[in-house]
């Protein structure tokens, strides 16, 4: 099964621009008003559109699982707002967590053998 989700954005052009330039995302127009951003097989469609009401709002972590997490983070740590620091989790992860351009939590993570 595959799910993508659909995210209200404050500004599409923005939003594509952190995506594609600051995380490394594929990112496209899909229709009016929105665009896919895509990484290691995780899609957000984004919307500045009217279809959902009101500002971007969301009381979850969207995680992405990616290999050489590390690697990643290095990458991106001094160009966005970390949220916790790369570590070792007690579930079994290596991973970090960012805050987007629209207020939503990402995190990125790497199963540990």
């Amino acid at each position: 099964m595959t799910m993508n989700l659909l995210m209200k954005c404050k500004n599409i052009e923005e939003t594509k621009r952190f995506y594609r330039d600051t995380l490394d995302f594929n990112v496209s127009d899909t229709a009016e008003d929105t665009c896919t951003a895509t990484k290691a097989q995780g899609t957000i469609v984004f919307t500045s559109g009217d279809m959902i009401q009101g500002s971007p709002n969301f009381s979850g972590t969207v995680y992405f699982f990616l290999p050489q997490v590390e690697e990643y983070f290095n990458t991106i740590k001094d160009s966005v707002e970390v949220q916790w620091p790369l570590q070792n989790m007690s579930y079994g992860t290596k991973e970090f967590g960012i805050k987007d351009c629209n207020g939503y939590h990402l995190a990125f993570a790497e199963k540990r053998e």
